[in-house]
């Protein structure tokens, strides 16, 4: 398929891939080993380019179901439940014997829409990506259909793959279904229906096509992929809808080849983080930092470690959002912070090779990663970039 533009992945450092469950087992028969070895391939070259990559498989349920002799999809919440626990041991052993082929680890991670709601459980679950990423890891996500309460849709892993796309900034979310990708209406009611090939995400007529009838944005949870680019731009991700049939697709995308359809965001990632660090969330203490502190904080961009810090107000959790003001009570900055405020009090003033003997473990070592702070635009200073 050939278009004039140059794919967002060919520039994108970090991707997360999702693959769909018709993909993953076969139009539901059970895992197609054979393409799962595929994928894993394709990703190991990925990987040969310094490039990060995270998988969301789903398949699960359809495995479990295989597994039981199911002929159909139960329609009870806890029957869905037995077939992905079930099936969730094949699909996972299956990754790992194809990964392995290629000399790479898995990492199982199993998450609810919860996990990632909750700032705790958000910046744990972050800092377990980063870490596995860091050691050369692929991390294997689903959905923990296990344990979740609401009816399990089909389709869902969609907006799991933008929520793990917003949670470590991935440049690129791209989504690999058994469709082409997007087309303006159903092309076999509508032979004059065109291909999108590149679209802004978000973009509202997107939505009005997936909710009109007869739409084939509407058909096949290509719905839910629409959203899910929405929700993955709110971070600065590109996505991008392809079929996972598609000979070596991710590859060819990776040099630049345009497959399939390319929903863009609007601003890059650091960009957009920043907007939300700064309008979306709510302060819930301060802590005063040194004039060092300040100074590496507001001219350097630097991570705010405890040794800078020396004093604390209120009472907040780790992953709450808390001021950094200077001597004088102005506010230089803000962010996620790490620790509680019980434990940033015990670790005030100290180098962070010393906060798992003062805490009895060390989940970070800075205070706030830059990655989570914005800077406060200050008197002498113009507004950061």
């Amino acid at each position: 398929m050939s278009a004039d533009h140059v794919s967002v992945v060919s520039e994108a450092r970090r991707i997360v891939v999702k693959v769909g469950s018709s993909l993953v087992t076969n139009e539901g028969k059970g895992v197609d080993l054979a393409a799962v070895d595929h994928w894993a391939g394709q990703i190991a070259e990925l990987r040969a380019q310094q490039r990060e990559v995270v998988l969301v498989s789903s398949g699960a349920i359809a495995e479990g179901m295989a597994r039981l002799g199911w002929p159909r999809r139960p329609n009870t919440v806890t029957e869905l439940q037995a077939a992905a626990a079930v099936g969730q041991m094949g699909l996972i052993q299956a990754y790992e014997a194809a990964f392995g082929r290629h000399g790479i680890r898995t990492a199982q991670i199993l998450l609810t829409h919860e996990d990632l709601s909750d700032r705790r459980r958000y910046l744990n679950a972050r800092s377990t990506l980063y870490t596995l990423l860091s050691l050369g890891v692929v991390p294997i996500v689903n959905e923990n259909d296990t344990v979740v309460t609401d009816e399990i849709r089909l389709g869902d892993n969609d907006t799991l793959g933008a929520l793990v796309t917003n949670l470590i900034e991935a440049n690129a979310l791209i989504i690999l279904t058994d469709q082409p990708g997007l087309y303006s209406a159903d092309p076999r009611k509508h032979p004059d229906a065109t291909f999108i090939s590149v679209a802004q995400a978000g973009d509202p007529a997107l939505e009005a096509m997936a909710g009109g009838s007869g739409s084939a944005i509407g058909t096949g949870g290509m719905l839910t992929k629409v959203l899910a680019a929405k929700r993955a731009a709110n971070s600065g991700g590109h996505t991008i809808i392809a079929s996972g049939r598609e000979p070596k697709v991710l590859q060819r995308l990776a040099q630049g080849e345009p497959i399939g359809s390319e929903l863009r965001a609007s601003m890059h990632t650091h960009s957009a983080r920043k907007r939300w660090l700064a309008n979306h969330l709510r302060l819930r203490g301060r802590i005063t930092l040194d004039d060092g502190a300040v100074k590496a904080l507001t001219q350097g961009r630097r991570s705010l470690l405890p040794i800078g810090a020396i004093a604390v107000e209120g009472e907040f959790e780790r992953g709450d959002v808390v001021a950094c003001v200077d001597r004088s009570g102005a506010e230089c900055g803000r962010g996620l912070i790490n620790y509680s405020s019980g434990d940033t009090r015990r670790i005030l003033r100290q180098p962070s090779h010393k906060i798992a003997e003062i805490l009895g473990s060390m989940s970070d070592q800075e205070l706030m990663h830059r990655d989570n702070m914005i800077v406060t635009p200050r008197p002498e200073q113009s507004p950061p970039t």
